[in-house]
């Protein structure tokens, strides 16, 4: 399979698919029926085996608990990534009260995370459709989305998963980790990914970057934003702070939750610093 037509019909369905649009019947105000969710998406390949995914499982990178590609897949030979930037509707929103996410995230961030699902096995099918194996990890039974290792909940690495979307995004050349410890991508960092480990042979592309934050200017936007206190210049994010912040959330608007506030009125919202 090429990439230029596996992109071209992952596309296809972003901009099409029901999904990507908010229904009538779950609209948190009725002028956000139909409301656009994602943009048109990034790709990013890296080599399955590529020694950058065996330096997440060193402690205080991620851990021995992190899976790597083949771990997950003996016979992988590709990682594919995807970002997915959040419409400017959706940024803009978010932006008028940075105390507290609006509804116009909320639904971004669950309504656009059953849409990422639905991408994903597309995305699964179309591959298989030509004969390659795929593993989607997010969506595979051995997925943890906290550390197994530590039950500690006031401790950082409690919330590492053994897959990362963001340190999986890292290696495929879609971006750098910014302060908050989002990524910052050429679309910017206000999005969602999703990744996928494959058989099929695609060529990884360029890591025009050497550094982990090399787009992070460093200009402590994200950290004065924070509602939850939860980001420094010292030591950047504090996971259980932010996680008490989103529980806060889940109590007001459950099922949905969510905050996004280093995500917006940033410089790196929509594109790296600096970039032309």
């Amino acid at each position: 399979m090429e990439k230029i037509y596996f992109e071209n019909t992952i596309r296809e369905f972003v901009n099409s698919a029901p999904g990507n649009f908010v229904a009538r019947e779950i609209a948190l105000r009725p002028e956000l029926a139909g409301m656009r969710i994602f943009e048109e998406p990034l790709f990013g390949y890296a080599a399955a085996d590529d020694p950058l995914f065996s330096e997440y499982k060193k402690p205080g990178i991620i851990g021995a608990h992190f899976l790597l590609p083949l771990e997950w897949l003996p016979e992988a030979q590709t990682v594919l990534s995807i970002f997915f930037p959040f419409t400017q509707q959706i940024k803009k929103a978010n932006q008028a009260d940075m105390s507290w996410p609006a509804s116009e995230w909320l639904h971004g961030r669950i309504e656009g995370q059953q849409f990422q699902g639905n991408i994903s096995l597309y995305a699964t099918e179309l591959l298989k459709k030509d004969g390659f194996a795929v593993l989607v990890p997010a969506s595979d039974s051995r997925f943890s989305s906290k550390n197994p290792l530590v039950q500690d909940k006031s401790r950082q690495d409690y919330y590492t998963s053994n897959w990362s979307e963001r340190h999986a995004a890292y290696v495929c050349g879609l971006g750098t980790f910014s302060l908050s410890k989002g990524l910052i991508t050429a679309k910017g960092i206000a999005g969602r990914f999703i990744s996928l480990i494959t058989s099929a042979p695609f060529e990884p592309g360029a890591r025009p970057y050497t550094k982990f934050d090399e787009y992070c200017i460093r200009c402590g936007a994200c950290a004065s934003n924070c509602p939850a206190g939860a980001i420094s210049m010292e030591k950047g994010k504090n996971h259980p702070l932010c996680s008490a912040f989103i529980d806060r959330t889940m109590e007001k608007h459950k099922p949905r939750y969510g905050c996004g506030k280093c995500q917006v009125n940033v410089p790196c919202e929509s594109g790296i610093p600096g970039a032309r």
